[in-house]
C-alpha cells in the first residue's frame, strides 16, 4: 500500500513513517501543509493519505475536500490531537475514511488495514464520547430496512445515493433517518455513523 503522510510536526511524520513502513507499506512522500497534501496526492495518487487537521496554510480537512472533489475514491485518514465534534462531522461530510487521535499509536496499523479493506475507522475514544446514551440502545430496536439505511449512512452515502441503492424515494429515506435519530436519541448523521461502528 502506497501512503503519503502530511503533518506540520516533523517528529510526527517520522514516527508515522516508521510505524507504517514497519507493517510493510511504502511511504512514497511526506509533507507539512494542506497545500502540500493536495499537490503530493495529485503527483503520487497514493492508496492512502494520512494527514493532520490543523496546519498553517490550509487545514487537512480543506485539503481533503479538494482531493475528494477531484478523486472521489481517495482514501484519507485524519490523525489529530483534537477530539472535536465539528471536525468529526466535517470529516464524515467530505468523505474521509477515518479519524484517529495521535496518542493512539497502536490503532494506526489496524486503521490502515481497515481502510485497505474498504471500511471506515473512528478512534475508540471518539466513539465513546459521541455515542452517549446510544451506547445503551440496541440495534434490535431498528427495523431491517432501518438497519440497511444505517449501514449506508455509515458508508458515507447521501440520501440520493441511498434512495437509488434501495429503490426508495429521497423523502422516504429522510423519514427513515428521522425515525432512527428519534429511536436512538441521536442528533445527526454523524452520530448515526458512529453508533453503527460502535455497535
Amino acid at each position: 500500500m502506497n501512503v503519503i503522510i502530511v503533518d506540520d510536526d516533523a517528529l510526527v511524520v517520522s514516527a508515522l513513517t516508521t510505524i507504517v513502513e514497519s507493517a510493510g507499506h511504502t511511504v512514497v512522500a511526506s509533507g507539512s501543509s494542506g497545500r502540500e497534501a493536495v499537490r503530493l496526492f495529485e503527483t503520487h495518487q497514493p492508496d492512502l493519505l494520512m494527514t493532520d487537521i490543523r496546519m498553517e496554510d490550509m487545514t487537512g480537512l480543506d485539503a481533503s475536500k479538494m482531493i475528494l472533489d477531484r478523486y472521489e475514491d481517495a482514501n484519507i485518514l485524519l490523525i489529530t490531537t483534537f477530539k472535536d465534534d465539528e471536525y468529526i462531522a466535517e470529516a464524515l461530510r467530505v468523505g474521509c475514511k477515518g479519524y484517529l487521535l495521535k496518542d493512539n499509536f497502536t490503532g494506526i496499523i489496524p486503521a490502515v488495514q481497515a481502510i485497505e479493506a474498504g471500511n471506515m475507522v473512528f478512534d475508540s475514544n471518539i466513539v465513546k464520547s459521541m455515542s452517549g446514551t446510544s451506547r445503551r440502545k440496541k440495534l434490535d430496536e431498528l427495523s431491517e430496512r432501518e438497519r440497511d439505511i444505517l449501514e449506508l449512512v455509515a458508508d458515507g452515502l447521501n440520501n440520493k445515493e441511498i434512495s437509488e441503492r434501495l429503490y426508495l424515494s429521497e423523502g422516504t429515506v429522510r423519514n427513515y433517518i428521522s425515525q432512527m435519530l428519534g429511536k436512538l436519541e441521536l442528533r445527526d448523521r454523524t452520530q448515526l455513523a458512529v453508533y453503527y461502528y460502535k455497535n
